[in-house]
């Protein structure tokens, strides 16, 4: 996932990064704002042994389909 990538989906991706790994702190989260920079440092001080397991399940979040709304048929 890139820079733009995750600034896109941040809302989206905040929430499931947090309850996946718990260890950032609700004002953590606010100071990453989707800057990519920013989400790989506080990835490095926070889960640094994690790190490349946290990434790769990013890239994965970003690369699957979104989901459909409901209640909204054609």
């Amino acid at each position: 996932m890139n820079a733009e990538q995750l600034k896109g989906k941040w809302l989206q991706f905040r929430g499931e990064v947090k309850e996946k790994y718990g260890k950032f702190t609700d004002n953590e989260v606010k100071q990453i704002e989707g800057n990519c920079e920013k989400f790989v440092g506080k990835v490095q001080e926070r889960c640094g042994d994690q790190k490349d397991a946290l990434m790769k399940w990013a890239d994965e979040w970003h690369e699957k389909p979104a989901p459909k709304p409901v209640g909204k048929g054609i």
